[in-house]
């Protein structure tokens, strides 16, 4: 069971009134009813960490793997608080694994790859070419594409930029971790407790990121004879 999302509700939850103006996203109910041998969370945002789903998915004696926690003040922290605090209440087993971390979890083998989070999903890092070197190639590839702008409280002044992988990073990723197949994790599910910024939009002659690689690829030196 990866990230799992059965009440996106709770997200907004925070925002008291404002979120009865949330849309939210239709979802899939999963088939495991407590038998899935391992909770598999991304990070510890309410909507990847949904205590109830994983509560009723996992088996009695499986463990939720998380990322080990970063540290610092809990004001640094408020993102996390609310799934961490449902996880407690539910009494689940937990497990914090750190990049690289490898786990037997019969029948699979979980290694917790890095990520660089930008308070919305993953970034666009430099980590791709080490993952697709130790690892790849991947069977399937979920790269988060809704490029969300976020404005919280506690992190003022706010960034203009995105604070997730927008379609045009997001294709790169699956270029240099080739999978089989490769689909979105996130479509549109925007967070943001005030009005976001406006982003720059890409103009339409300008060269997707793979493109831009291909054009601006080294070219092999020219050999002459000597004399």
């Amino acid at each position: 069971m990866i990230d799992p999302l059965a009440d996106p509700g709770a997200t907004f939850a925070p925002l008291g009134e404002g979120a009865e103006r949330a849309k939210l996203p239709s979802l899939a109910a999963p088939h495991a009813r407590r038998t899935a041998v391992a909770g598999l969370v991304s990070h510890l945002h309410r909507d990847h960490a949904d205590a109830g789903a994983l509560a009723g998915a996992l088996s009695a004696d499986a463990f939720v793997h998380e990322p080990l926690g970063p540290g610092g003040a809990d004001v640094e922290n408020l993102g996390l608080a609310q799934a961490n605090l449902e996880l407690e209440r539910a009494k689940l087993k937990r497990r914090a694994v750190v990049p690289w971390e490898r786990l037997e979890v019969a029948p699979f083998t979980i290694t917790a790859l890095p990520a660089v989070d930008g308070l919305g999903d993953s970034l666009f890092h430099g980590y791709w070419w080490r993952m697709a070197r130790r690892h790849g190639p991947f069977d399937v590839v979920f790269a988060p594409i809704n490029g969300a702008v976020v404005n919280f409280p506690h992190l003022q002044p706010p960034s203009p930029l995105a604070a997730a992988m927008e379609p045009e990073q997001a294709a790169p990723r699956g270029h240099q971790t080739p999978p089989s197949n490769a689909g979105p994790a996130r479509l549109g599910f925007r967070a943001s407790i005030s009005r976001p910024h406006a982003r720059p939009r890409v103009k339409r002659n300008a060269p997707s990121p793979i493109e831009a690689m291909t054009c601006f690829r080294p070219k092999a030196r020219e050999r002459r004879a000597p004399g």
